[in-house]
């Protein structure tokens, strides 16, 4: 089978990311001496200079580790919480709203990002935050080049900067602005990166000792001080069309700290599939598999219009469930036991017959009744499509985006593995904060503006997340990592993926290769929280006759760009020692590096 570039093999350990910097980077921290851990913390931190319009250090970070001291995997959660002033009185009834803003500081979570990597290098890693900073520093320093679509990011909210967010305007129109291919430098983020370091060394002490005081720096030192005032202080322009301050504060940052906590599981084939928990969407595709556990998918044509099918439907119904369900399990009781047990699955894979289904079907897990609004999330798709066609202010120009992001996996020679998927704080989320040289994110418009459905908003409770690690034990051994960005289409993706390597004998690389395809069937996380019913993409090199049955199916389909679905990578270490890895060759950044 034809691949863009070789999967590629060796024994020493493997990086692979969706930037070749950052790849790079963590090959080189491999080549030093520094463990798998180590790697993802200083590839994830080149990631935010390198991808500043995906990720960003305000952002947020979801981790699943394996430890080959412990013998055993876990999930770190970058995943920020709600400040204690965002309330759905003070958004409904104060404001006047009824979403969370796409864009702007109101729907700014605390940071997340910044403490799970710390908590990673503390628990697991060799290295010293001046050892991990370095590359990033440089980086932000000297420059780093900028791939086309950073200026096209930059260029689709130029008018927001200009009139609106000027600190952005400081920062990413500085002398025209970054240009494709060109070297752009940060140095105020490469300034607030050193005073970390500085004042992580001038705790004194050993490398854990360290590590906490540059934690304390950004929860409760000079960077919290910096966000506090930013926020209280600045009316930014958001996706509601009006300006607002945020409601983020010091006490807020200086309460939280990334936890780690077990694993979902699901065993599948022989394989056992690791996801984040019920606080992310990472549990849809252990539904889906499920789900697609009682079809004959070795069958299956991977590139074929059942596989298509059976593949969508199955999404469906477990996306439907992630809507419904779904929410921060220190908040609420989410059925998850149910959710993925075989009698439920069963009796949902019941609804999946030849045609495909214009309905969204969430399932009553233990008798529970749905609460959902798909009709309102039909009208608002339409809504925003008819505005954009009539010439009002388009998402673009507000700044809202659809939430793309980047993702890094490890190897080393031990058998450690890392899969994280860094994210939020993009340049376009929210003003830039000028004493730091970054923005903060908006992942609190995932929420719903009632408390009292499992995803609705209450203060402290961590947003529903789009952002999906994975990691995959074969025959109870560690087997591989991977993921991908993509918003809704994360836990799409990765599945299509999964499915094609234990069904079809496919490697990594051939498994990315191939053309893939999304649904925009349910409702979606990101502003205006939309659904376009029975809609499926798929790459343009699928044959005709693919389009043509989906659609005589009854599906919505239609045609993409022959490479614009997907930006998976993953590694993966084999029983005889070998340690494998690919990455996706769509946008021509993306990089599997290793021997």
């Amino acid at each position: 089978m034809f691949t863009t570039r070789p999967e590629i093999i060796g024994t020493f350990g493997a990086v692979a990311s969706t930037h070749w910097l950052a790849s790079q980077v963590g090959m080189a921290v491999l080549e030093r001496g520094g463990n798998a851990f180590d790697a993802a913390v200083a590839a994830g931190f080149t990631l935010q200079i390198v991808e500043p319009h995906l990720n960003g250090p305000g952002g947020d970070c979801p981790i699943i580790l394996h430890s080959a001291r412990t013998g055993r995997q876990e999930v770190i959660c970058g995943q920020g919480p709600a400040p204690s002033g965002l309330t759905v009185g003070y958004l409904r009834d104060h404001l006047g709203l009824d979403l969370v803003p796409g864009t702007g500081l109101l729907a700014t979570p605390v940071p997340g990002a910044f403490d799970a990597w710390m908590v990673m290098l503390r628990d697991h890693g060799s290295w010293t935050v001046r050892d991990v900073l370095a590359y990033a520093i440089g980086y932000a320093r000297h420059g780093a080049p900028m791939v086309p679509r950073i200026r096209a990011t930059i260029e689709s909210v130029r008018p927001l900067f200009e009139a609106e967010w000027k600190t952005s305007a400081a920062l990413w129109l500085r002398d025209g602005g970054p240009e494709p291919n060109g070297v752009y430098a940060n140095p105020t983020l490469a300034d607030t990166y050193e005073r970390v370091v500085r004042e992580a060394e001038a705790a004194g002490g050993d490398r854990v000792r360290q590590i906490e005081a540059a934690r304390t720096a950004w929860y409760r030192g000079f960077v919290a001080e910096a966000i506090a005032r930013f926020a209280a202080t600045t009316e930014a322009m958001d996706t509601s069309g009006r300006r607002h301050r945020g409601v983020l504060n010091g006490g807020d940052l200086a309460r939280w700290s990334a936890t780690v906590e077990a694993p979902l599981t699901l065993d599948y084939r022989g394989h056992t599939v690791l996801k984040c928990g019920p606080w992310s969407q990472g549990p849809a595709m252990l539904q889906t598999l499920a789900l697609m556990a009682g079809f004959d998918v070795d069958a299956m044509d991977p590139v074929g219009a059942e596989f298509i099918h059976h593949v969508v439907e199955a999404q469906k119904l477990a996306f439907a469930d992630r809507e419904a369900f779904y929410g921060d399990p220190d908040f609420v009781d989410v059925p998850m036991r149910t959710l993925l047990s075989k009698a439920y699955n069963d009796a949902r894979r019941a609804l999946i017959g030849p045609e495909a289904s214009m309905d969204f079907r969430p399932g009553s897990p233990d008798g529970r009744a749905p609460r959902t609004d798909y009709a309102a999330a039909i009208r608002r798709a339409q809504e925003l499509a008819a505005a954009a066609g009539s010439g009002e202010p388009t998402v673009s120009r507000l700044g809202a985006a659809g939430g793309d992001t980047c993702h890094v996996d490890v190897i080393d020679a031990a058998g450690n593995m890392v899969s994280a998927t860094p994210s939020a704080g993009w340049l376009q989320s929210s003003p830039a904060i000028p004493e730091l040289g970054f923005c903060l994110g908006s992942r609190c418009q995932m929420f719903w503006l009632d408390e009292t459905l499992p995803n609705g908003l209450q203060p402290g409770k961590r947003p529903r997340t789009t952002l999906s690690p994975s990691m995959v034990l074969r025959d109870g051994k560690p087997w591989m990592s991977f993921g991908t960005p993509g918003g809704e289409q994360q836990d799409q993706w990765q599945p299509i993926m999964l499915l094609r390597m234990i069904h079809h004998g496919m490697n990594i690389q051939q498994a990315i290769d191939l053309p893939s395809f999304h649904s925009e069937h349910w409702i979606s996380s990101f502003w205006p929280r939309g659904a376009k019913p029975g809609k499926v993409v798929i790459e343009g090199r699928y044959a005709p006759e693919v389009l043509q049955e989906l659609n005589a199916r009854g599906h919505l389909a239609e045609m993409g760009g022959e490479w614009s679905e997907g930006r998976l990578t993953g590694v993966r270490r084999e029983a005889d020692g070998t340690i494998r890895a690919g990455a996706n060759p769509r946008g021509m950044q993306g990089y599997a590096v290793g021997r």
